[in-house]
């Protein structure tokens, strides 16, 4: 056991099992031991890849979503542009420069960054220097008025908690210590969940041995952010990996070196993720008064917003080993066996706002 899982082995035998959500709380963000707080998990050389490393396309067309938005949003002489978990800011980055294509768009924006790793915030500063990014811990503190709000494989990392249905009710599943009290295992509590209550409703009544999950943290920012795009106007825009509509499984996953790992083992060595149950997030936000659009593939989302012409105009002045890596990248993106079908977009607006571009639908339970 490494030193953070001797830490919650202390923690159990003194105060009882933890929730799924306090010990991946503790795993990815422990300021001495905790995933984010030791590394930069991204690229060949780390733990996972995302859409923006991939290609510079993906930024660049959200970039150009973003200027399209703020046109729709009547062109707002100051906007707050906000980025949740920025990685190394490479999506941000080439947001902003395809964003010079909107000169006044450029210029009533103000970059906001909410970001807990500092060992990302190190590399956000040197890439986006020139955009003087403000650092916010969570969206509590980003300042008043119209908003743009990117999350990018962000929502997936939030804290989880699982239910296993009972004969007769709910139970939560918990970390606590194997029979020998030496190692981390998942155990059942015996008392009825009071979580349950956070289930979807079309969920309640799932049969007995069901697993399901819910991601409060989730539906605490929906709902936040649902108010205060009705309040002050805006759009929010998240791109992850997950289902619609909402049901039972378990979707807990660890990933190290581009591997699965398993969940308990060494805890803070590798990255925590479980899959968005988008329908639960836009009823949230819906429920706080925004509207929601979607969730659409990002394929499709992706294709629509220009991605075959982008990708024509690199291919035209780049280099023949440049090429592959365009096109593999693209593939990669798009491709319904690789991130274009699992990955989905899903926006949340001012209840007046139009269809945003890219997602035509307006999301429906």
């Amino acid at each position: 056991m490494n030193a953070l899982g001797r830490l919650l082995a202390q923690r159990i035998r003194a105060a009882g099992p933890l929730t799924i959500a306090d010990f991946m709380t503790e795993a990815l963000l422990h300021p001495r031991l905790g995933y984010y707080a030791t590394r930069d998990p991204l690229g060949a050389r780390g733990d996972f890849i995302t859409a923006p490393e991939i290609s510079q396309i993906f930024g660049e067309l959200i970039g150009i979503w973003c200027a399209d938005v703020w046109d729709k949003m009547g062109r707002p002489p100051r906007v707050v542009l906000a980025e949740l978990g920025p990685g190394r800011g490479t999506l941000m980055a080439d947001a902003l420069r395809a964003a010079q294509r909107a000169p006044d768009f450029r210029r009533a924006l103000e970059l906001h960054l909410v970001e807990a790793s500092p060992v990302l915030r190190a590399a956000q500063s040197a890439a986006l220097a020139d955009a003087r990014p403000v650092w916010h811990d969570s969206v509590a503190t980003l300042p008043d008025g119209p908003l743009i709000l990117i999350a990018n494989e962000f929502l997936d990392a939030l804290p989880i908690r699982q239910l296993w249905r009972g004969e007769r009710a709910w139970h939560e599943r918990l970390v606590g210590l194997d029979s020998a009290g030496e190692a981390l295992a998942f155990v059942v509590d015996g008392a009825p969940s009071a979580a349950a209550a956070l289930l979807p409703p079309r969920l309640r009544d799932a049969a007995p041995g069901s697993l399901c999950e819910i991601r409060p943290a989730a539906l605490s920012l929906a709902a936040t952010l649902g108010a205060r795009l009705r309040q002050q106007g805006g759009i929010a825009l998240f791109i992850d990996y997950g289902y619609c509509p909402s049901a039972c499984g378990d979707t807990l996953q660890a990933l190290s070196r581009h591997r699965h790992h398993a969940v308990l083992e060494e805890p803070g060595k590798a990255d925590l993720t479980a899959h968005v149950d988008f329908a639960a997030f836009a009823e949230a936000a819906r429920g706080a008064g925004a509207r929601a659009w979607g969730p659409v593939a990002q394929g499709g989302f992706l294709v629509a917003l220009g991605l075959a012409a982008r990708a024509g105009a690199l291919v035209a002045s780049a280099a023949p080993e440049q090429i592959a890596a365009i096109e593999s990248g693209c593939r990669r993106l798009i491709d319904p066996a690789e991130m274009g079908t699992l990955f989905k977009a899903l926006a949340l607006t001012h209840p007046d706002l139009p269809a945003p571009a890219g997602i035509a639908e307006e999301y429906a339970p």
